[in-house]
């Protein structure tokens, strides 16, 4: 298991807007993508195979234009717990310079009931 979740993506015309660059909304719904694959990878190794996550608050700060045809780097990781809250990198590159830098608020759900459900507060360190 690995606290940095890594992927790339390369960048296709359904990504990009009227300003021929990639569409704000495509980082946000890369942003909730990259969180459920990392959670997917790990979830069932943690103990949590049925509970989710739900995106409570986001931040997103453009650093650069990403185009067509560019290759991006997106990484995520989680930080250490503020309550019930979860907060969660999202960091994307291109070449090796940041671009876009996210920040995000989760909370965890039980989804059988969809109420918040309390982690283990060093589930991190399994990770």
């Amino acid at each position: 298991m690995s606290l940095i979740y890594e992927k790339k993506i390369s960048v296709t015309e359904q990504h990009i807007d009227g300003n021929n660059h990639v569409n704000n909304v495509q980082y946000v719904h890369w942003v909730e993508e990259i969180a459920v694959e990392h959670w997917d990878s790990v979830k069932h190794q943690l103990g949590y195979p049925n509970d989710i996550w739900m995106l409570l608050d986001h931040h997103i700060q453009y650093k650069k234009q990403v185009y067509l045809g560019d290759i991006i780097t997106v990484k995520t990781y989680p930080k250490l717990p503020e309550g019930i809250r979860q907060p969660r990198k999202v960091e994307f590159y291109r070449n090796g310079e940041l671009v876009v830098d996210s920040l995000t608020l989760w909370i965890f759900i039980d989804k059988e009931t969809m109420k918040i459900k309390r982690l283990d507060s060093e589930w991190l360190d399994k990770l």
